[in-house]
């Protein structure tokens, strides 16, 4: 038996298979998703040690569910799979092979207001210099990194920038952000230094005529998916030895939050991430504790 079937086996995937679509009554459709959905967790769990369901943790649930969040799927997807997660334990428990329910504390997209984690500026500079730029395709991973840390912008808008949304000699990157709306945000000269070196000596090696004049490309010469972009974010934070979670989220937040301790008006840090409401700029911006004393002590008429 390989490696994929014996995992299969110690989490009960034919047997759940079985229960939603014999006993639980499920269409082919739902079974399938939840099947699939199951898998994905799975396969994450495994990646973490866990060898069968009763091993999987809540807090590795709740990983694994801000992780889709963070690769920009849909809430509606996101409660699809929690839903899949809550019905699988609940096999699980009522067949009598797992002691507990991990998913009973898992909250649904609705619910969601944690704040990702924030790097100091020392763990900005590690991260952005993990990549080792002997090898091409880091040189795109050091671009990459210092693009979405010099403008803030989602992953999604990242892995869609053109070639000729760069606008070097303005120093700014041309923005698609939800609804297509477009908004201009200034790269530092860094990172626009980074994305220049990529994307005049590694990216044509890469492009065979299927880039479609998408900045950053794989080692396929398409362009860059979101879970590919994730990745590198990933790898770049376990190279720094940066033991915060770190996803592309967590840049967006740390632009934001350095902008703000920096002395930055709120309604700029909103322009430049494109929220529409300044109420969600505030909940990215929050500000340390003792950032806030230290304003309240310099600038208050009675410190």
């Amino acid at each position: 038996m390989d490696l994929a079937s014996s995992r299969e086996t110690a989490f009960c995937i034919e047997q759940f298979r079985d229960y939603l679509a014999l006993e639980a009554g499920n269409s082919s459709n739902t079974v399938e998703n939840y099947v699939r959905d199951i898998r994905r967790l799975v396969t994450r769990a495994a990646a973490q040690g866990a060898r069968c369901p009763d091993e999987v943790t809540a807090a590795l649930l709740r990983e694994f569910i801000y992780d889709l969040k963070d690769l920009g799927l849909s809430p509606a997807t996101i409660r699809r799979q929690i839903s899949a997660v809550r019905t699988y334990y609940r096999f699980l428990v009522g067949e009598g092979r797992v002691t507990r329910d991990p998913s009973e504390r898992v909250e649904s997209p609705r619910q969601w207001r944690r704040l990702p984690s924030v790097l100091t500026v020392a763990e900005v500079e590690r991260l952005l210099a993990a990549p080792n730029t002997d090898e091409p395709l880091a040189i795109r991973d050091r671009a990459l990194l210092e693009l979405a840390y010099a403008t803030g912008a989602r992953v999604s808008e990242l892995v869609a920038l053109r070639l000729s949304d760069i606008l070097y000699e303005d120093g700014l990157a041309r923005v698609f952000g939800k609804g297509s709306k477009q908004r201009l945000v200034p790269a530092g000269r860094r990172a626009l230094g980074a994305v220049a070196l990529y994307a005049r000596e590694i990216r044509p090696r890469f492009d065979k005529g299927k880039g479609r004049g998408i900045l950053f490309l794989n080692a396929r010469g398409t362009p860059l998916s979101r879970v590919g972009a994730w990745t590198i974010i990933k790898r770049a934070a376990r190279q720094a030895g940066l033991t915060k979670h770190v996803t592309p989220h967590t840049l967006r937040h740390t632009f934001a939050t350095h902008l703000l301790e920096g002395g930055a008006d709120l309604r700029a840090v909103q322009e430049m991430l494109g929220h529409a409401d300044l109420a969600t700029t505030q909940l990215y911006t929050h500000v340390d504790r003792d950032y806030l004393r230290t304003v309240h002590k310099s600038y208050h008429p009675r410190p």
